[in-house]
């Protein structure tokens, strides 16, 4: 399929694309349904990304990084994903706990996870939702406080992806504000092996590499430098995160969106029923051109986005973000559903790989924020609606 990328990347961009999208060519979908199907991990795309450097294309230099930002990070996740192979904890590793730790960590933070997060020797899950809190970063209850040098976090999350094969998982939790009482939202590193942190696999229907576990933080001690950045600037430093979580999965979205419509084109050019190929009737060409065209619509906000974050305007980027992520969530489902539709029957075998996606693609539109909180905070950030919660 033709594309309208080449204009607005640049040559770095468009290479690292063409690499991407050969390397993800090598594994495919198949290398991912094999690895679901076996219950297996993604270990051997997930060394050679990092070992290409690709993993860590948005980390310093100076730490092992490639010394991009979103607008490649999000590059690698789109084209592996595009070839149906999408590393989903490229989200959260390199894009959410890398920018964190690579913004607002100490220096030996940055020196004791940075370079291990860009080689992919280190991964990093991240933990913010509760079982009551939901979207409402507001309503966390998981605490930290205060031992004398230490803290001691309690708690419980949810959904957290990949625990099991996480070396740590950054968590937000809330401290007691000494001046006000008031609890403030901060970020602490948590080894897998902690004593108290505990975790418990959420059965899904959703197949994927990644399993979701529930997490049990029972008193989990913590040293003081567990505490990544100022005690005082959690708001800041979570959003900091949240912005490249949003980046990603529009980048997840698309991906996966233009593998299911690559799939769906190939099948109407070649299918044939009557006397002509199915994709020259208008009943199925012109829904796969709209799903096309919707892609590319929430690529060029997935591009501002990445764009803007990466100039430091986290203001801007917390709107394009949230508008790209809602963007590619819509035309994933829709692109996947009408790939489906178009092969009939075929779209639910094994053997096309579509049907999976179904479900899958249903991820890009309610995590990790739903459309419906996208459409609050655009009606009162960006239209200056009041506010209905």
């Amino acid at each position: 399929m033709s594309t309208a990328r080449t204009a607005l990347e640049t040559e770095e961009h468009q290479a690292l694309r063409a690499a991407v999208a050969a390397l993800g060519k090598r594994y495919g979908r198949d290398y991912m349904t094999t690895v679901i199907r076996e219950g297996k991990h993604t270990d051997e795309l997930w060394a050679e990304a990092a070992k290409l450097g690709y993993l860590g294309v948005n980390l310093p230099e100076e730490y092992g990084g490639g010394g991009g930002g979103m607008a490649e990070l999000s590059i690698v996740l789109e084209e592996l994903g595009a070839a149906g192979s999408p590393l989903l904890m490229m989200i959260v590793s390199p894009a959410i706990c890398g920018t964190v730790i690579a913004r607002f960590g100490t220096e030996e933070q940055k020196r004791t996870w940075l370079p291990g997060l860009a080689d992919g020797s280190l991964t990093m899950a991240f933990g913010i939702t509760e079982p009551d809190a939901g979207s409402n970063s507001h309503r966390i209850t998981t605490t930290a406080r205060r031992d004398g040098d230490d803290w001691v976090l309690t708690g419980r999350k949810v959904f957290v992806s990949g625990v099991d094969i996480a070396d740590a998982t950054l968590i937000v939790g809330r401290t007691e504000d000494a001046r006000s009482g008031k609890l403030k939202p901060c970020l602490f590193i948590v080894p897998r092996e902690a004593p108290g942190f505990g975790r418990n696999q959420i059965d899904m229907e959703l197949h994927a590499p990644e399993k979701q576990f529930e997490l049990v933080l029972d008193d989990v001690r913590l040293p003081a430098d567990a505490l990544v950045g100022d005690e005082d600037a959690g708001l800041l430093q979570l959003f900091a995160g949240l912005n490249p979580e949003r980046i990603m999965t529009a980048a997840f979205g698309i991906g996966m969106g233009r593998f299911a419509l690559g799939r769906a084109v190939e099948y109407a050019r070649t299918r044939q029923v009557w006397k002509d190929p199915i994709g020259a009737h208008q009943a199925i060409a012109h829904p796969l051109a709209t799903a096309h065209i919707d892609l590319e619509l929430s690529r060029l906000m997935m591009q501002k986005a990445a764009r803007l974050y990466d100039e430091g305007d986290d203001i801007g980027a917390g709107e394009a973000a949230n508008m790209a992520k809602y963007a590619a969530g819509e035309a994933c489902v829709k692109a996947v559903d009408q790939a489906v539709h178009t092969l009939g029957g075929n779209g639910l075998t094994r053997e096309y790989g579509l049907a999976s996606l179904i479900t899958a693609s249903r991820v890009a539109r309610i995590a990790p924020v739903s459309r419906e909180m996208i459409l609050n905070y655009v009606s009162h950030q960006s239209l200056g609606l009041p506010k209905s919660y």
